[in-house]
């Protein structure tokens, strides 16, 4: 019986070298230090999928006001992909946070590097339940189509302004304003692309 819960400490270290670091680029992964530091202070929940005593896929929510947060990451362990767990980690993640706006961040096709593998991403959402917002985002650099999973519709101005809080929250003002545009604007050239931690 598979379950979606919280790991030990040393779980998420472990899961961190063993999936996060080979799924994600350098420039979209998060030190592991920051989620630890944001964990201790309550600011994000490492959700597990456990197979028993086995991690197999992990969606890490960093969180916001109440009943607001950001789907940090969504990853599946190397050697358990395509086997439909992707979906049973969304499917169990409502049922863990069923009051909680669970927004994220998937990349834009038409800006990037592999517009194939874009497009799969968002229709992988899609057949999942999630919606895509009204407005897109950049953050250091990289363009970001906005999703959202809720069981109702929600409204742009509120998810936008929960979705900018979540950073400012986090960063300084000046690396907010160098690498964060929550909405994206098209007119603007974008930032350079630099690593998380920059």
């Amino acid at each position: 019986m598979m379950e979606l819960r919280l790991p030990t400490l040393e779980q998420l270290r472990t899961v961190y070298d063993a999936d996060l670091l080979k799924a994600f680029p350098a420039a979209e992964l998060k030190p592991l230090r920051n989620m630890e530091e944001l964990w201790e202070v309550d600011r994000y929940r490492p959700w597990c999928l456990f197979d028993g005593d086995e991690i197999v896929g992990e969606c890490f929510l960093w969180l916001g006001h109440p009943g607001w947060a950001l789907l940090d990451y969504l990853c599946v362990s190397p050697r358990q992909r395509n086997a439909g767990l992707g979906a049973a980690i969304l499917r169990k993640l409502q049922e863990v946070e069923p009051d909680t706006v669970i927004f994220g961040e998937s990349e834009a096709p038409e800006d990037a590097d592999d517009p194939a593998m874009a497009e799969r991403r968002l229709g992988f959402y899609a057949r999942n339940g999630l919606r895509t917002a009204g407005y897109d985002t950049e953050m250091f650099g990289v363009h970001y189509k906005t999703l959202y999973l809720f069981r109702e519709e929600v409204d742009d101005a509120a998810l936008m302004e929960e979705h900018r809080f979540v950073y400012q929250s986090t960063f300084s003002p000046e690396k907010y304003t160098q690498f964060v545009r929550i909405p994206y604007d098209p007119g603007v050239p974008s930032g350079p692309k630099v690593a998380w931690e920059q």
